[in-house]
């Protein structure tokens, strides 16, 4: 039996594909954080940062497609480990001690990933592909004028004086929808609980979790979770408050998204 057929097939393998996955997922959530907050900047930051992705062409579409092929893999082998256990326990019960010891988020872990992906997959056909009403804010939105170079490493990616889809004031029109923030907070927190459980998975997966460092490992995914979920939460936490609003050159009626 070759490498990949193992993982496939065994479920030491199928773990491994799990940690494997998950970090390309958490290195994903962290990134699309971090750009994501960028709307917080000057209108140049996050319009520029959209650009430049999106001037990468097929390289963000094989960015995208290994994306959700991580995804699926995940989930894939998450059900497949579940459905095993379930088999060898049969009838016999969980252990009150196994129970007691097992933590909220580890015992819902495969009801909140699938949460999560039917977050994705909407998030995806909200912003990404111009379903679920993004391509009504996109044909009413007007171009934006960059005031200034955006650069990466320095570099300048896209000019001043460039025409961009003005992204910045997309994603806030989005948010003022409550219904759309309120799926967005509820996705983002269920996220953050995965992630927690998530953590201690992957390094005792690969080996790296010791008795130690286990607790300070937990302390680590607790607060990583947490300011990720802050993180997110800022943004429509902003936008429904009325502390983000999208520039006078964008204003566009919120009936566009109702």
């Amino acid at each position: 039996m070759n490498l990949v057929g193992y993982f496939f097939s065994s479920s030491i393998g199928r773990k491994f594909l799990m940690a494997i996955t998950g970090l390309v997922l958490i290195g994903f959530v962290l990134g699309h954080l971090i750009g994501n907050l960028q709307v917080f900047s000057h209108p140049d930051k996050i319009n520029g940062y959209a650009q430049f992705l999106h001037q990468m062409g097929p390289l963000l579409w094989v960015a995208r497609i290994g994306l959700l092929v991580s995804v699926g893999i995940h989930i894939w082998a998450a059900t497949v480990l579940t459905l095993e256990n379930n088999r060898a326990r049969g009838s016999v019960p969980y252990e009150v001690k196994h129970t007691i010891r097992a933590t909220l988020s580890s015992r819902t872990m495969r009801l909140t990933g699938y949460v999560v992906l039917a977050f994705i997959i909407y998030h995806l056909a909200h912003f990404t592909f111009g379903f679920a009403g993004a391509d009504t804010f996109k044909s009413a939105l007007p171009q934006y004028t960059m005031t200034d170079d955006y650069r990466v490493s320095g570099f300048p990616v896209v000019n001043a004086g460039a025409q961009v889809l003005d992204v910045h004031s997309m994603v806030i029109l989005g948010f003022q929808n409550e219904i759309v923030s309120a799926f967005y907070i509820i996705a983002v927190g269920l996220l953050s609980f995965h992630l927690v459980h998530g953590f201690d998975s992957l390094f005792q997966t690969l080996g790296l979790r010791s008795s130690r460092w286990g607790t300070g490992l937990r302390r680590f995914s607790i607060l990583f979770s947490l300011a990720y979920f802050i993180g997110n939460l800022a943004i429509p936490g902003a936008v429904l408050t009325g502390q983000l609003k999208p520039g006078a050159r964008a204003a566009v009626s919120t009936a566009v998204q109702r």
